[in-house]
């Protein structure tokens, strides 16, 4: 059950805000605490599902996996597991929150939020989907480029015991295990001023995780479907980060306001028909369709830098530290303690 200190902690953060921020600051902080309380509340113990007979057989056996896949984190991963992962809630929804996203017209430097406790993110996260496209509504009038993406799970950073939710039960084995894997990495290493650097640590932590779970269970042909399944998002994100480089250069020409929106335009249908030329080679997958079904803009794009950016140095960092993990943390570690660019450069350096 949730603590009343707890409960308590965060009215009083809310309260400073309010008189700090005014009364906005309040209705969106009002919206995270009712979100989170909900969740914490609403949790049930997996071994009291586990025994109960009215628990259905296919939720038995994904927590079931769910606790073989916390174990394997916490004694060949080195991840916090602690309490984690210990609980379920059913939610009743496909996310859990949805993350808005911006940045503007011609700019791909994205819009920032400050927060206690979590410090800046490149994104504000709402438990509820209608008061997310509101917010963004209020910033695309403002001529922000925005975007609103569903989260179907999230970490705490070890503030509270993280549940299993509904919105991830169904996956697969190898999507749970990497799920887990990427939320616990959080745990790990998380900088308050660098969204990016935390994303691509805890992608490169869930790929690696899951490779050496794949191999422990001697699951190989789970473990090659998703090779396969990674090596579409690569090439997926590769796509996307190239046309993201095309984009900034004409961001930074000179010309008129008018001309620079038209051969955005043209960029963005060129990223379009890019993306057909590279989904043809892939025996008629079409996972990113849905992505592409929407409107892209510099907010969107985003998205996918700030997961896979940096994910090639840190990669490299973990070749260079093989056996367990605990010695790649640390240095990932030592790096978080240096401002942005200089964070950035070491890890490149040391990955080379």
């Amino acid at each position: 059950m949730f603590l009343s200190s707890n409960r308590h902690a965060i009215v009083a953060v809310v309260l400073l805000f309010f008189f700090l921020t005014g009364c906005e600051s309040i209705g969106y902080y009002g919206q995270a605490i009712r979100g989170q309380l909900s969740i914490l509340n609403r949790r049930q113990p997996i071994k009291q599902l586990l025994a109960a007979p009215q628990t259905p057989d296919k939720l038995k056996a994904r927590l079931r996996m769910v606790l073989r896949i916390r174990q394997f984190a916490a004694k060949q991963l080195d991840l916090p597991v602690k309490d984690n992962y210990l609980t379920y809630v059913a939610l009743g929804r496909p996310c859990v929150v949805w993350n808005v996203f911006a940045a503007p017209e011609f700019s791909l430097a994205p819009k920032t939020w400050c927060f206690p406790i979590v410090g800046c993110t490149a994104y504000r996260g709402y438990f509820s989907r209608e008061k997310a496209e509101k917010y963004a509504e209020k910033l695309k009038k403002s001529g922000l480029d925005v975007y609103v993406g569903g989260v179907t799970a999230y970490s705490t950073l070890g503030w509270f015991d993280d549940p299993v939710l509904s919105t991830i039960i169904e996956r697969s084995t190898a999507g749970l295990a990497a799920l887990i894997f990427h939320e616990l990495a959080h745990q790990v290493l998380y900088v308050d001023d660098d969204t990016t650097f935390n994303e691509s640590f805890a992608m490169a932590v869930e790929q690696e995780g899951l490779r050496r779970w794949m191999t422990a269970t001697g699951n190989t042909q789970a473990y090659a479907g998703y090779r396969k399944t990674q090596a579409r998002q690569r090439a997926f994100a590769t796509l996307v980060m190239s046309w993201r480089r095309r984009l900034a250069a004409l961001y930074e020409k000179k010309i008129p306001v008018r001309e620079k929106r038209r051969r955005k335009a043209m960029l963005i249908a060129g990223l379009r028909n890019a993306y057909q030329d590279l989904k043809a080679t892939w025996q008629g997958h079409a996972g990113y369709d849905r992505w592409f079904a929407e409107p892209v803009n510099n907010a969107k794009i985003n998205t996918v830098s700030t997961y896979h950016q940096l994910i090639p140095d840190f990669q490299r960092l973990i070749r260079r530290t093989p056996g367990r993990l605990k010695r790649f943390y640390d240095i990932c570690q030592s790096l978080a303690d240096r401002p942005v660019a200089e964070r950035r450069t070491m890890l490149k350096r040391m990955g080379q």
